[in-house]
């Protein structure tokens, strides 16, 4: 098992690209294949558990306990120690069988006080936070004149030195798109905002929240310090203080800024996976595997990254069980801890399982891309995967297509996928996942309820098929 020491070596480069959904061609909304619909018989079975799904609240219902009992969930805090209680009850109230708690140790992380606002020309307060994994300002602060950069290219291309005694600002807006396609350009000046300010002597930095509302919430979110680069505080300014400091720069203005962070690690911590249950009928050691992450940054309640994805697979889970269906296969639900920081949830699971019943495993497939409509299916089960056209047929009435694009099956799916394990990815429509995202306005009343049932639907489907068809998924890797 790792320790924090392990752990801190694998952080945010895989995280963040990660989190962030593979570039495709945006796509029209999401409309039903009518032609193939009238075409396909659905299954019987298949029907009952999407009418189930779709009449129901099972996903909505599990996400507003989390989010109204637990409350945010940041990874290695009392908080996230709660969660997991609180799925292993769960995960035996809806009827899961195996529940556990597989434990591991990361680097623990505080936020602290944060604060800052501009000393000139213009005095007024900034609405910023520390992104994850910052170190601090002395205390007191830092106030000195802001270099500014209208991308993190523009950075990337000065020369080293010369912003001895300046705070470095980062502006850079994201596009927003269906699967999020503006998040991993925009990302690069938090992930690296750091490390190429101080190669250049500047004090600490700010950057453009990585985002696409206009609201005066700045995002949090993991970044990474180089190994061999001084390490220097960062910062995320909400979207309208950033078009503020753009405007002064705009208008030739010198500006000065005092900000103070009070971030800081704490030596490690613990955090789990939760991991219950459905026991296959007949080939029990075979493993579909299905979950969200159960962390979220400590600025919202973590409804949408990642209380969703923990209903929609917890619910899809509790349709296939109140049906009294008995998949073949082992249905196995898992609540990723620690992604946040650096997928160190996802990278757990492989350690504790690699040596196992990793290789058992014939599907994994998770759900963090928010509470929007799924649109399509993505693929990582290799080209002409029968599997694909055989779950499109049926779930088609719910306006999803066949997406074109690989994957990975999300975030903490990776590391797994990394090890030979099959995966598949209901995509969902993430046009404005990035308004909310490691925000304080990610919270329950962004939930809708035809939204997640839809979702749970279109996942009961899809493990259900998995379980029952006789597609060979390893034998396409």
């Amino acid at each position: 098992m790792k320790t924090a020491l392990n752990y801190a070596l694998i952080l945010t480069a895989a995280t963040l690209l990660a989190c962030s959904p593979q570039t495709v061609d945006a796509p029209e909304a999401a409309k039903a294949d009518t032609e193939q619909s009238e075409q396909v018989v659905q299954n019987a079975k298949v029907k009952a558990l999407t009418d189930a799904a779709l009449s129901g609240t099972q996903g909505y219902d599990i996400i507003e306990s989390l989010t109204t009992e637990i409350g945010p969930r940041l990874a290695g805090t009392p908080q996230e120690a709660r969660a997991r209680d609180w799925g292993v009850a769960k995960m035996k109230e809806i009827g899961l069988e195996n529940v556990r708690i597989e434990d591991f140790t990361i680097p623990g992380w505080e936020r602290g006080v944060e604060s800052g606002s501009i000393v000139a020309p213009y005095p007024q307060p900034l609405y910023l936070t520390a992104l994850g994994g910052s170190v601090a300002t002395p205390s007191g602060g830092i106030e000195a004149e802001v270099a500014y950069f209208p991308t993190f290219e523009d950075l990337e291309s000065a020369p080293e030195g010369g912003l001895e005694g300046k705070i470095v600002y980062i502006s850079g807006r994201m596009d927003k798109a269906p699967d999020g396609a503006g998040y991993g350009p925009a990302n690069r000046k938090r992930r690296g905002g750091a490390t190429e300010a101080a190669k250049r002597g500047a004090l600490a930095v700010i950057i453009r929240s990585v985002g696409t509302d206009s609201h005066r919430f700045p995002h949090t979110g993991q970044m990474r310090y180089a190994d061999e680069v001084k390490k220097i505080p960062i910062a995320a300014l909400s979207a309208p203080d950033a078009d503020q400091m753009d405007r002064m720069f705009k208008a030739g203005e010198t500006v000065r800024v005092k900000v103070e962070l009070g971030a800081r690690y704490v030596g490690e911590r613990p955090s789990g996976n939760v991991i219950g249950e459905i026991v296959g009928s007949e080939k029990p050691d075979e493993i579909i595997l299905i979950g969200g992450h159960l962390d979220s940054w400590d600025l919202g309640t973590g409804a949408v990254d990642d209380g969703a994805g923990i209903g929609i697979s917890m619910g899809a889970a509790k349709v296939l069980l109140d049906s009294g269906y008995k998949p073949k296969r082992t249905i196995r639900v898992v609540m990723f801890g620690a992604e946040e920081v650096g997928l160190l949830g996802g990278f757990a699971y492989v350690d504790a399982h690699k040596d196992t019943d990793l290789g058992n495993h014939v599907l994994a497939s998770e759900s963090d891309f928010g509470a929007e409509r799924v649109y399509e299916i993505r693929s990582g089960l290799g080209e002409g995967a029968s599997f694909i056209d055989e779950l499109h047929d049926q779930i088609a009435f719910l306006g999803i297509e066949k997406g074109t694009k690989e994957t990975n099956g999300g975030p903490d799916i990776g590391p797994m996928f990394n090890e030979g394990v099959p995966a598949i990815r209901l995509q969902q429509d993430g046009t404005d996942y990035f308004d909310l995202h490691h925000t304080p306005d990610d919270t329950f009343d962004k939930i809708g309820k035809e939204e997640i049932a839809q979702n749970v639907a279109a996942w009961t489907a899809m493990i259900w098929l998995a379980s029952e068809t006789e597609y060979n998924f390893r034998g396409m890797n």
